[in-house]
């Protein structure tokens, strides 16, 4: 008997074995390089650039045409900038000559990030990190691992002749330019390649030294100002700050600090992922965490707004987290402009996600300016879950009820916590600017709320240091404070960059931070469904008013008084965003504002 079962044992082994080998054997066709460390391989056979398709090389890095700060600053050989860019079109020629379209081997590692998942690639039987080492463009722990093909394609890279081309204005610009680096399509290509018609970008190619008329339209420039930390922690609460200065172009690389660990978030649940956001735009590496969840046993919900608009939402691809959820309610707009605002995820009842920041490509990808507030406590969870829990169940609005304690003590921090429309917060933000000793500073998206302008204007004129900065986009919507308050003495800045400035936000006297996803009017107060929350803690706030300084100096002062036009020169990066920054339905160059 023991010798049937030891047969058996022994055949489902080989079987096993064999179908290990079958697995590691089937060949995948790599769609994509998107650098020569990082590939696209259609493991579904679908044709199509997948969110889990994306598959870096263990253990090695290589020249790319976008090396980052920390490559360029660590390897050994301290090149320009240039130089690695150059080094970087002849490595992803070698990486498409040896692996564009054609058939490879993965053995996946363990590990697995927000960009990509980690594995060896074989092609022919031979491995691609080998190759990609012996070809010279290979780097292995900071050092060329073939200095003599290294040095061959270093003294090629030099003839190159690099141009960045924007095929929108069509135009051609400099590597280092940085209105060529603004294009959302920008190609890197030899200057000989350049089809005809294209011009030089008149502030890269100066071939007239001479003095040039003057004109009333200026291309601004970013003043060159250190950037503080953009994270602050403190026990069990972590503020994130996202400086749209740095990020001319939204992308859905799940490159930013905040998306990583959002994803960091999803991969650690256990239980339960409840989301109440105002709409999903697909970041691909948010999808695949929330798709692993499931397959591990997480439960998901999923509670947010569609527009009365026929029931079309703004955001097209919430039906990705919709179809991973076991549970899903929405607000399908039944009251004239009423919407579900909120912007918080609940990890398996300890940990909270909330802020300011929605969940689409200009959120996640630093391009809009947000605040993220990270809360680790069973309690403050429990609060948000009850909030949840009457959403899920269909309750939105004006239907919902207040739920009683909102006060936490967190280690140094003080918490309160508020929900809109229930528990009118106006009352207490009104509260604490009258009570402001020193300071208040605001970067918002907007302020429309009557008791909240007075009581800004009223601290102004007690000789307390108020400074608002504002969003391009909301000086020109009804009921805008913006006129009043400057009227009054405030000075009051409208921000000049691409993204929204879309932080709720205010900083009072080194103690205070409120932040949240309600906006600063009678909508975000009595209608939406938001929440709010009261910080008090001495270096969240000394932390934040040194990112609202660094965002005040990066805002020209003549912007006090004058307005930047949304999708304009004014607006520095908007016209190559591929954003229709005004909401006019034009984008780009197709805007009178960029003509």
């Amino acid at each position: 008997m023991k010798k049937i079962f030891t047969y058996i044992f022994l055949i489902f082994a080989l079987a096993g074995f064999s179908f290990y080998i079958y697995k590691s054997q089937i060949s995948n066709e790599v769609i994509d390089i998107i650098t020569p460390t990082k590939i696209v391989i259609d493991t579904n056979h679908n044709k199509q650039r997948d969110s889990d398709e994306i598959y870096c090389v263990d253990n090695v890095e290589s020249f790319s045409l976008e090396p980052s700060e920390d490559f360029i600053n660590k390897h050994i050989q301290k090149l320009s900038k240039i130089d690695d860019i150059n080094l970087g079109f002849l490595a992803n020629e070698y990486a498409q000559k040896t692996l564009l379209h054609q058939n490879v081997q993965i053995e996946e590692t363990t590990k697995i990030t927000a960009e990509c998942k980690y594995a060896n690639i074989k092609i022919n039987g031979l491995d691609y990190k080998d190759l990609l080492l012996k070809s010279g463009f290979g780097i292995d722990n900071g050092k060329i691992f073939n200095e003599e093909k290294f040095k061959q394609h270093f003294q090629k890279s030099k003839k190159l002749n690099l141009v960045v081309l924007n095929h929108h204005s069509n135009k051609y610009h400099t590597l280092e330019c940085e209105y060529g680096n603004l294009a959302h399509d920008k190609v890197i290509i030899p200057f000989k390649q350049l089809p005809k018609g294209m011009k030089p970008c008149k502030f890269c190619h100066k071939t007239n030294p001479k003095k040039t008329k003057k004109t009333n339209k200026t291309i601004l420039s970013i003043p060159n100002i250190p950037s503080p930390s953009l994270t602050h922690t403190s026990g069990n609460i972590s503020l994130y700050y996202t400086d749209f200065t740095k990020h001319l172009k939204p992308d859905k690389n799940c490159a930013t600090s905040e998306c990583r660990t959002f994803v960091k978030l999803v991969n650690e649940a256990k239980d339960s992922i409840d989301i109440a956001i105002y709409g999903y735009d697909e970041v691909p590496a948010i999808t695949y965490a929330l798709k692993k969840a499931k397959e591990r046993g997480v439960k998901i919900r999923f509670v947010y707004d569609t527009t009365s608009n026929k029931g079309n939402s703004f955001y097209q691809d919430n039906s990705k987290i919709k179809e991973l959820s076991t549970e899903i309610n929405t607000d399908f707009g039944k009251e004239n402009g009423y919407i579900m605002h909120n912007k918080f995820i609940i990890f398996d009842r300890q940990k909270v996600f909330t802020g300011s920041m929605n969940f689409s490509k200009t959120g996640l990808s630093g391009y809009d300016e947000n605040d993220i507030l990270i809360i680790n406590s069973a309690s403050v969870s429990e609060l948000y879950e009850k909030e949840f829990n009457q959403m899920i169940s269909g309750k939105f609005h004006n239907a919902k009820i207040s739920h009683g304690n909102n006060h936490f003590q967190i280690g140094d921090t003080t918490l309160e916590i508020y929900f809109s429309p229930q528990d009118k917060s106006s009352h207490r933000v009104v509260d604490l600017i009258n009570n402001a000793n020193n300071y208040i500073y605001l970067p918002t998206f907007l302020i429309t709320h009557k008791d909240i302008t007075n009581a800004l204007i009223q601290a102004n004129k007690r000789g307390i240091d108020v400074k608002i900065i504002m969003d391009a986009n909301n000086t020109s919507t009804r009921n805008t404070k913006h006129l009043e308050l400057r009227k009054s003495g405030i000075p009051l800045k409208i921000e000049n960059y691409a993204g929204k400035l879309h932080s709720k936000t205010i900083i009072i006297d080194d103690k205070y931070i409120v932040m949240g996803s309600m906006n600063f009017s009678n909508s975000g107060e009595n209608k939406n469904d938001e929440n709010l929350i009261v910080i008090t803690n001495t270096q969240f706030a000394k932390s934040y008013k040194e990112f609202f300084n660094y965002l005040w100096r990066k805002i020209p002062d003549k912007y006090l008084k004058y307005y930047p036009k949304a999708e304009s020169p004014d607006s520095i990066g908007s016209c190559t965003d591929g954003v229709d920054n005004n909401f006019n339905g034009k984008i780009d160059f197709q805007d009178e504002g960029c003509k």
